[in-house]
């Protein structure tokens, strides 16, 4: 466990701590690093790989990183729903739901390119209390409890303080969807040039905790699921951003869609968007 995360049963927020005493969020952090370990392993591997949808790659290694967190985290809180990426776990009787993806990035992943994470969110009646994605090629955690801030390694991060698109880094993602897909590249076409950049980042969790850090100005994606944003958003808006679904409204794990950035960015882009469509 990540000597950051290992922190005393008072800090827990009046969460419940676990079954062998530990806070929640370093049960997430250990159960992502117990996956992360697996997706080091097996990263330089041939791998057997198959689209789940089209376009949409899953692995034997996602199975098998899912399969830690969830044995790790029903360990610590038995009580407590799952719901995993490629398992669809649900218990929607229980107070607590942990929403989980092994491997976001699974096209990375599986092309041997070096981004992709795991995340794991604690969700009560549809709040996200925690968030934390972790990437273990670069061993960088991004981290959040609801009103206490947002994380990296343990260190305190804030979106960009950039003003306007004229100077920013946007990133973003395709998805699965086509339709989406394309009006999510018309999109970032009609905006550049006013722009600095743009990224295709292959990974949502890590596109956003990014937008998160200040590392890009501004992250979008237009079809989403809970597993790809759940601790994604809180890890935004804990650092201080402005995050709303792909219209400006008010976004939640169900969102299909997602805008993570600072204030005067997310009304910018927002505004331009809208213009283009």
């Amino acid at each position: 466990m990540l000597d950051w995360f290992a922190v005393s049963p008072e800090t827990t927020n009046d969460l419940p701590v676990s079954h062998g005493g530990r806070d929640a969020l370093a049960v997430a952090a250990e159960a992502a690093r117990r996956a992360g370990e697996i997706l080091r392993r097996h990263q330089y591997e041939q791998k057997v790989a198959w689209d789940k949808t089209e376009g949409h790659v899953v692995t034997e290694t996602d199975y098998l990183a899912e399969e830690a967190v969830i044995s790790y985290l029903r360990q610590e809180y038995p009580e407590w729903g799952i719901q995993a990426e490629e398992s669809l776990q649900t218990a929607p009787d229980t107070e607590y739901l942990w929403i989980v993806d092994p491997l976001d990035g699974s096209r990375n992943f599986n092309l041997g390119i070096p981004h992709f994470c795991t995340s794991v969110a604690l969700v009560r009646r549809g709040e996200v209390l925690l968030g934390l994605i972790h990437d273990p090629i670069r061993e960088e955690t991004f981290a959040a409890r609801r009103g206490g801030g947002a994380t990296l390694n343990g260190r305190p991060i804030a979106v960009s303080p950039r003003g306007t698109l004229a100077e920013s880094v946007v990133g973003f993602d395709m998805g699965y969807d086509a339709p989406r897909a394309q009006r999510a590249l018309r999109l970032a076409l009609g905006l550049w040039p006013s722009m600095q950049s743009i990224r295709v980042m292959g990974s949502a969790a890590l596109g956003i905790a990014y937008a998160a850090c200040g590392r890009i100005d501004l992250y979008f994606h237009h079809y989403l699921f809970p597993w790809d944003l759940a601790a994604g958003i809180l890890v935004a808006a804990e650092a201080g951003g402005v995050v709303t679904d792909r219209e400006g409204g008010p976004v939640s794990v169900h969102s299909q869609g997602v805008i993570a950035s600072n204030a005067s960015l997310h009304a910018e882009f927002l505004a331009k968007s809208r213009a283009l469509a």
